[in-house]
């Protein structure tokens, strides 16, 4: 399984993009997609349905707010989807949309500067087209760039993050199909050892299970970088484990490998309660987490973690929307 006509198929998606414009990109969306296209997007688009309303949605404010957009891909990879048995293909792409910031996007005051919008797409192609998309981005990240602080400051670092240590994350060509299995089923038992961390002694003894000590989980917006188990322990897991309780796992919608990269989306991935102390809020009502995790393996433990939360949507159920209150900031 090549998987060289759903990738195809993608970049030609990514093609007409490119050359869209406000007044043009419905048609450029319609071109490779079909006409009930599900298309899921984060806080505030949610899910669309079909070309025209993914459009007016997103692409059309987005187009008309940058200028020069260029896709600055990291990742590309395609597979199938252990969630439903193997049965459908999907092709993932990551990296940022780089632009400039000539008008006001959302709440977001424009900067005429260089910004870069950190996205995570998944495409499900059937009978040559994309019939269902999973788009994720950090606004929390593109508001930071844009000067505007919503929440107290984060426990990993800021970054415009880079894509894969080693430089091969763009899977064009066929790779062997053994690379990919060996992938999947090291994220499958990294996921179960998270699921029953109580067997381990510790969050070391969990975490080294399956990750080089030198890992790099490149977070969201509102948690931020972290580099290596120590750190990632420090910045992201004891805060989440600690601050946020009744943890329950929602399952994903797919979770897919080729080669060293894989990764998955749910909707939502899981729901919890926070205590207080996360993020720097108080305890709220239950919330929701819509998740993407994208992962480079390297040999027989997990190296890189790029991760995409809809930060936007699960504050917002807790009663704070970010993008009302950054509008009567002004």
């Amino acid at each position: 399984m090549s998987f060289q006509t759903e990738k195809a198929l993608v970049r030609a998606h990514h093609a007409a993009l490119k050359d869209a414009t406000s007044e043009t990109v419905a048609g450029a969306l319609a071109r490779h997609t079909s006409p009930d296209w599900h298309w899921r997007g984060m806080h505030p688009w949610h899910e669309q349905q079909g070309a025209e309303a993914v459009a007016t949605a997103f692409w059309q404010p987005f187009l008309r707010a940058m200028s020069r957009v260029q896709r600055r891909e990291d990742i590309f990879f395609a597979g199938r989807n252990q969630i439903d048995g193997f049965t459908s293909t999907w092709v993932v792409s990551m990296g940022h949309l780089m632009a400039l910031f000539a008008a006001p996007f959302l709440t977001l005051r424009p900067t005429r500067r260089i910004v870069m919008l950190r996205y995570a797409e998944f495409h499900r192609v059937e009978g040559g087209q994309i019939v269902e998309t999973a788009f994720f981005c950090d606004l929390l990240h593109l508001m930071r760039q844009a000067g505007q602080h919503p929440l107290p400051a984060q426990t990993g670092a800021h970054l415009v993050q880079p894509g894969p240590a080693t430089h091969d994350g763009l899977l064009h060509q066929k790779v062997p199909e053994a690379e990919g299995a060996q992938t999947l089923d090291l994220i499958c038992r990294m996921i179960g050892a998270i699921n029953d961390h109580r067997q381990f002694s510790g969050p070391e003894e969990e975490l080294a299970q399956h990750w080089h000590d030198d890992m790099i989980w490149w977070g969201p917006e509102g948690i931020g970088a972290a580099f290596t188990i120590a750190a990632y322990i420090e910045q992201h897991q004891r805060p989440f484990r600690t601050q946020l309780k009744d943890r329950a796992f929602n399952g994903h919608v797919a979770r897919l490998a080729e080669g060293s990269y894989g990764g998955f989306f749910g909707w939502p991935n899981l729901s919890l309660t926070p205590t207080g102390g996360y993020l720097g809020l108080p305890a709220g009502p239950r919330a929701d987490m819509r998740v993407v995790d994208i992962y480079r393996r390297d040999g027989d433990r997990l190296a890189e973690n790029w991760i995409f939360i809809d930060m936007l949507h699960f504050l917002n159920m807790q009663g704070l929307d970010v993008l009302a209150r950054q509008s009567s900031l002004g």
